[in-house]
């Protein structure tokens, strides 16, 4: 269950939903908007989160495949947070967003994408459908599901873990949604202090976190290998 709650803490790490929530923040009632992105996202994702979960088949032959394979996953996917923390102790992702930057200026400007002229618009019923069509399960999304069929928990516990990991998932849009509703004056000083905070020590906990989770994979992965 801890590797459930970790995995759905990491999913909630999503540039989507970030940049979602950083727009919703600087539209008219922000509370409104971000409310309707929920709704529309607890269902897409709950509803395919049973979906998958009870959709996982439970043969021999799949236990063996996947006794073989996860911890093979596990190895790659901590590799890939290993290298993402060097590239990002050594400044490196700075020379390629010049380089990306530099390729996007010589293109023609498109504009941004259709999702973001849509949420400008500001209407709760158009954040719900965005909310609705782009919360589909991402890698940490399913490896969670996956670790919680492996625990054969009855339905109904099945059906409330599944429900508490989009809650803790979604905690990005309901914490400020949450705090807009209970001081409305106060919440947007704040969320200018924590931003302010986010950009002065991002990169220290990216370099930090990503190197820890990426250990312990691969550690977990080796564990899996060799018992």
């Amino acid at each position: 269950m801890g590797e459930v709650v970790l995995l759905s803490l990491t999913a909630s790490l999503n540039p989507t939903l970030v940049a979602v929530t950083t727009i919703m923040l600087l539209l008219p009632s922000p509370a409104k908007m971000m409310a309707g992105y929920l709704l529309g996202a607890y269902i897409t994702s709950i509803t395919l989160g049973l979906v998958i979960v009870f959709s996982l088949p439970n043969s021999s032959a799949t236990n063996t495949t996947r006794n073989t394979l996860s911890p093979a996953v596990d190895i790659g996917l901590g590799a890939i947070a290993l290298a993402d923390a060097f590239v990002l102790y050594t400044g490196r992702q700075e020379r390629l967003a010049e380089r990306s930057r530099a390729r996007k200026e010589a293109k023609p400007d498109k504009g941004p994408p259709r999702w973001q002229r849509e949420l400008s618009k500001g209407s709760p019923r158009t954040t719900f459908v965005v909310g609705a069509l782009l919360t589909l399960p991402g890698a940490s999304y399913l490896a969670g599901l996956d670790q919680l069929h492996k625990l054969n928990y009855s339905t109904p516990v099945t059906v409330l873990v599944v429900i508490g990991f989009n809650l803790v998932m979604l905690w990005l849009l309901e914490v400020p949604l949450a705090a807009f509703l209970v001081a409305p004056d106060w919440t947007p000083h704040a969320i200018d202090r924590a931003k302010a905070w986010v950009r002065a020590h991002a990169h220290r906990f990216a370099v930090g976190g990503l190197t820890t989770v990426g250990t312990l994979l691969v550690i977990k992965g080796i564990v899996g290998l060799v018992s």
